[in-house]
């Protein structure tokens, strides 16, 4: 369902119904087990009455009386005692009914609607009787002064119908009140949610440039969370435009002096006669070619890591990674590279292209840093390699800005970007390493080291 509206609304009427039945459910019982404690008070209170009448002299004395005389008169009648047994108005008039019976087992008295089978047996008190099909609950007074029982007893099915009734009248109103109460839950949900619709309203209202932050005055504290997200998120969006302008205007610059200089000194070419100063322009264009080179293809990397490529993990030979990785990597003959044999047998999980990029731009880094000298590559306790150089090191007050895409500190020659550490450095983060640069205490150079954490190293056979 994709209504908030209609969700809550349907979770709220459909608990409230719940809850209504509940409360009818919980009345009705408890209103059933008073109910029948005060109709066995009344029938009680009702026998009483009716016994009281006997001790008073009743005509029903004389009815007992006439019984008594010789059998040669006519059988006495029992009599009505319609008037001693309170009727009930609205619909249950003689819910009661009497009889009174001698102890020789004759009907003495009865009031109108009474049964003339026995409502009860002999003993005194309350007693449920099935008497042509129907329930009774009768109570019963034995009077052995006038050897007579008056036996008061109503219907049980009178009494679940007054139950019913009074569970129907508690119920009806409910059901007359739910179209209403839907209508009102409907109405209070529109009113809830329109700081919400409001903020949606703002949002569809802007333009795309536009990321500037919801104001979050007036918000109730449950969409806080939301209008803080989206802040958040406009906030991302921003800077990852801003970077991607800052990465196509550098990227831009970067590229126009090669280019500009492959056009000069194709010109040159062209229009030189002589045949050392053709070579010459030509080789200035084959070194304008590789930096272009190594420039989109540092951008591309840059791309791929920001990107969020999915890695492959498997185990690699750090060694040979190192050793493939320096073959490819052109260098003057002036600059060595020497990698200590120790990190042959060594093995770790991890992505092989990746980790290829990172040591590929530390190298590059040192080599264009470089005019003669040896970089060195070596393991340090337990899961660091380091990369040392001698190039003239980083000013001081640089270490914290080489990281930073584009940066070119002073120390950079020509033919750099200012993308190579920033590369290693999110090659690294990719990888769960940390990068740390650090210029030489030992003499001027420049020394990198790559932290994969303690315990990251197994010993294994070289892999070639």
């Amino acid at each position: 369902m994709s209504s908030l509206r209609r969700r809550l609304f349907l979770i709220l009427l459909a608990a409230t119904g719940l809850i209504w039945l509940c409360a009818v459910a919980w009345i009705s019982m408890g209103s059933r087990s008073e109910l029948e404690h005060v109709l066995d008070t009344r029938l009680k209170e009702a026998a009483r009455m009716v016994h009281s009448l006997v001790m008073a002299g009743d005509p029903v004395q004389g009815a007992e009386k006439s019984a008594q005389k010789p059998a040669k008169d006519p059988p006495v009648q029992p009599r009505d005692l319609a008037d001693a047994v309170p009727s009930e108005p609205g619909g249950y008039e003689r819910q009661l009914s009497c009889q009174i019976w001698s102890f020789d087992g004759r009907l003495l008295a009865r009031s109108s609607g009474a049964p003339d089978a026995v409502l009860a047996e002999e003993r005194e008190g309350f007693a449920d009787r099935e008497v042509g099909g129907e329930t009774w609950r009768v109570y019963t007074i034995v009077d052995p002064e006038k050897n007579v029982r008056v036996v008061v007893g109503d219907r049980i099915g009178l009494r679940d119908r007054l139950v019913r009734d009074l569970v129907a009248g508690l119920a009806a109103p409910a059901l007359l009140a739910m179209p209403l109460l839907g209508l009102l839950i409907w109405w209070s949900l529109g009113r809830g949610l329109r700081p919400l619709n409001r903020a949606a309203e703002q949002i569809a209202a802007r333009e795309g440039e536009d990321m500037r932050p919801i104001p979050p005055d007036g918000a109730p504290d449950e969409i806080q969370p939301l209008i803080t997200a989206l802040n958040g998120l406009f906030a991302k969006v921003e800077a990852a435009r801003a970077h991607e302008r800052d990465v196509t205007a550098f990227a831009a610059h970067e590229l126009r002096t090669p280019l500009a200089g492959l056009k000069t000194q194709a010109q040159v070419a062209l229009a030189a006669g002589e045949t050392g100063v053709r070579e010459n322009a030509l080789r200035q264009i084959l070194v304008s070619v590789d930096r272009s080179t190594r420039l989109v293809r540092q951008l591309l990397a840059l791309a791929r890591l920001d990107a969020g490529a999915p890695v492959d993990t498997r185990d690699v030979s750090i060694g040979a990674l190192i050793r493939d990785m320096v073959a490819a990597v052109p260098h003057p003959p002036e600059v060595i590279t020497v990698i200590d044999p120790d990190l042959d047998p060594m093995v770790r999980q991890l992505d092989p292209d990746t980790l290829t990029l990172l040591l590929r731009n530390l190298q590059e880094n040192a080599v264009q840093n470089m005019t003669a000298g040896t970089i060195r590559w070596r393991g340090e306790g337990a899961g660091r390699l380091v990369v040392e150089d001698e190039g003239p090191g980083i000013p001081a007050e640089e270490l914290g800005l080489v990281r930073q895409r584009f940066y070119r500190g002073r120390m950079t020659t020509a033919a750099g970007s200012g993308l190579g550490l920033a590369i290693a450095d999110a090659a690294a983060r990719r990888l769960g390493a940390q990068l740390d640069i650090a210029n030489r205490t030992d003499r001027p150079g420049v020394r990198a080291s790559v932290d994969f954490g303690s315990g990251s190293w197994s010993a294994s056979a070289p892999i070639r």
